[in-house]
Parts: structure tokens; sequence; C-alpha cells
């Protein structure tokens, strides 16, 4: 759904319109060709990568940063959402609207479908969403037909190279058309992390008995996980409109992106308990009680989905903006300005996964209703960044 024309930041407590932060990137681009050696990528021309700069050396945080295309790992998949890293290298990666997830062979590319999640309900932004992996068990957000809920499957050991029935972890997260958040991913601390969307009913991110448009936090086994803020609740943060991207840091902070409706996407440092202000304010607002942005997009320029850390940096996967976005950051701050990459040479981004090092996974997204499918389209590519 194409968002309406740029508004000024939302200070009243009520927003009277509906539209989804998924917004259409821009038609009539060439097809893309994926490449098969490693091509140098310019930032945006407000950036100014050093030369001199050794891709070898350790940055500094707010030193230029740059991209390289290493090459494909794999082409040809469908509606690619999830990604997560066995262990070993290889790769499984879910399809949203096929409702299946695929092992990907992590240095050849060859791809192994394990078949389809059992329940899963495509529709809108919704479908298999979220992957993460943990002892032996495939955890995977998906749309059900009653709620958003978190699953997993055994998978190997016992289960071989299958995966088992899944059972529920968490249920009760609210579903709609659009705004389905989706992202999980396990934090340093062994607990399992969701970002959840507001469905497009607002008042949901405030309500701190509603799963909708909050960052969860819980045991591997869906219970709230210990010295959570709220007694009792899975909630961790609230005030958010729909998050895409959940990445941390070395020193185990939490980040998260988010899509804006009309003004500004966001890239927020996550505290138990806080309040990141949708549907009150919209970005930056310097206003008591809620958390600013450590960064903030137009939302033609952003539409965040998945984020990872590398390198003294946050990367940002943009669908409407079709760029891979750097965020320097130094501690709990930003230390530099963002830098755009890749910017409408690959499409939307779905999702960026790190690899170790200086190396990061990168999913397109052309295939998800709202972009324009070239040759080869969706694929992984395999990046290298400093």
């Amino acid at each position: 759904m194409r968002r309406p024309v740029v508004q000024k930041a939302l200070w009243g407590a009520a927003v009277l319109v509906l539209v989804t932060g998924c917004s259409p990137g821009d038609t009539g681009r060439d097809p893309r060709t994926a490449p098969t050696a490693p091509v140098s990528s310019s930032p945006s021309a407000s950036s100014s990568p050093s030369a001199s700069s050794s891709p070898s050396a350790s940055p500094s945080p707010s030193a230029a940063g740059r991209v390289s295309v290493a090459g494909t790992l794999v082409e040809g998949l469908k509606s690619p959402w999830g990604l997560a890293r066995l262990p070993g290298g290889d790769l499984l990666v879910s399809s949203r609207d096929e409702r299946t997830i695929t092992r990907i062979d992590g240095r050849t590319g060859a791809k192994t479908s394990l078949g389809e999640v059992p329940g899963v309900v495509p529709g809108g932004e919704g479908g298999l969403l979220g992957l993460a992996v943990r002892d032996g068990w495939v955890y995977a957000y998906l749309t059900a037909a009653s709620d958003n809920r978190i699953v997993r499957m055994r998978y190997g050991g016992g289960a071989g190279d299958r995966l088992g029935p899944p059972e529920p972890v968490l249920t009760g997260i609210p579903k709609g058309f659009v705004h389905n958040g989706g992202r999980i991913a396990f934090g340093p601390d062994g607990m399992l992390y969701a970002g959840t969307g507001e469905t497009g009913r607002t008042g949901l991110a405030q309500d701190r008995s509603s799963l909708g448009g909050k960052i969860l936090r819980m045991t591997p086994e869906g219970g709230p996980a210990p010295g959570n803020p709220f007694p009792g609740s899975v909630v961790y943060s609230y005030g958010h409109r729909n998050v895409q991207g959940l990445a941390w840091d070395p020193e185990g902070r939490l980040w998260a992106a988010e899509f804006g409706q009309n003004t500004w996407d966001e890239l927020n440092l996550v505290e138990p308990g806080r309040d990141y202000g949708w549907p009150v304010v919209e970005g930056k607002a310097g206003r008591a009680g809620f958390v600013d942005p450590v960064a903030q997009w137009p939302t033609a320029e952003a539409s965040p989905s998945g984020i990872a850390y590398a390198r003294g940096a946050i990367w940002m996967a943009g669908l409407r903006g079709e760029r891979l976005w750097r965020i320097p950051v130094s501690g709990a701050e930003r230390s530099g300005e963002p830098e755009a990459f890749l910017k409408g040479g690959y499409g939307r981004l779905r999702t960026v996964l790190a690899a170790g090092g200086d190396r990061l996974w990168l999913v397109t997204s052309e295939t998800d209703t709202r972009g324009t499918p070239g040759p080869g389209d969706d694929r992984i590519l395999r990046l290298e960044v400093r």
C-alpha cells in the first residue's frame, strides 16, 4: 500500500489514518542480473568513503563505510522473509507466501526443501515470517487463522533433515493485513525476542495488555523472561508501530528498526519498559515520557526491515528505499551520519544477517507482490563491509 504525502510529526493522542509502512518501491527499474564476481558499490552522494583506508583495518565507529557485493549465494527464491544460520554455516530461509522453509548450503547455494509449515495462513503482510535456531529447534513467527504466533519445530538429530511438527511457543499476537511484525532472534542472554506490529489498530501499541506494537522477551519455551519490566508479561518495550529488525551490538545493547507512517522511519536503542511513542509521536519529538530514535529517515528512503551489527555499525535493509543503510554507533550513541549503499541496484531489501567479521548475508524482496521482479529474483547476496 503506497504511503500518503509526507505530513509533519504526530503530536496528538490519536491517529486518524491507517496506512501500511511497507510501500512499494519505484516501478520502471531495470531488471537486475546477479553478480558472479565482487562488485564495488558506492554509497549515496551524501557519503564520502575514504579511499586510503585499508579494508582489513578495524575502522573507528565514525569512519566512512564500504560495501562490496562478493557474489550471489542463491537465486530464484519466492517471497523470502526470515533467515537464520545453522551451526556449520548453512542457512534456513522462509517463504512468506509459500509457507515453506528451505535449507541453503552456505558455500554452494544448493537448496534443500524442508517442506511447508502447517497452520500458516498467508495474506497481505502476513505469512511465514521470521526464523531463529537454537539447540536443535527451529523457531518461526507465523500468521495463523486467528493470530500471529511463534512456534518451534525439531530439526536435525533424531528428526533428521526434516522439520518436526510445530509446537506453540507464544500465541495471541494480534494479526492484520498489515503491520504483523515478525522478526525473532535470540539475544545474548539466551532469551527469545520478537518484534510485533499494531496491525493498523494504533491503540494497541500503547496498550500494555496487548502483544501488538511491542518488542517481546520470553524464555525459549515462551514464558515471561526473568527480569522483564512488567511482572508476568512478555512485553519488553511498547509504543512501536511495526518492528521489523532486531540486533545486538558486542556490548549486548538491543537495536530495533521500525516503520513510521508518513514522516519518519526509525532506528531505536531499546531499553526495558520504555515507551517508543507510537501513535502519539513519530520520529524525534523530544517529548517527556517517550524515547526518541537514534536515527530517522524519510519514509521514501527506508521502510526498514532486517538489521545486523558488523564492523562498528548497524546495517539496515530498506524495502521502499531499495538500499542498505550503514549507521555507525559508539556505545549507545550514533557516531556519524548514516550512509546509503546499493541504492536501487537490487530492488527491495528484506533481511540482513551477520555472517562473522566483515561479512553479511542480504536477502532481496522483489517477489513479495510489491516489487518489480527481474531475472533471478529473489536472491541472497554475499556482502563484505567495513
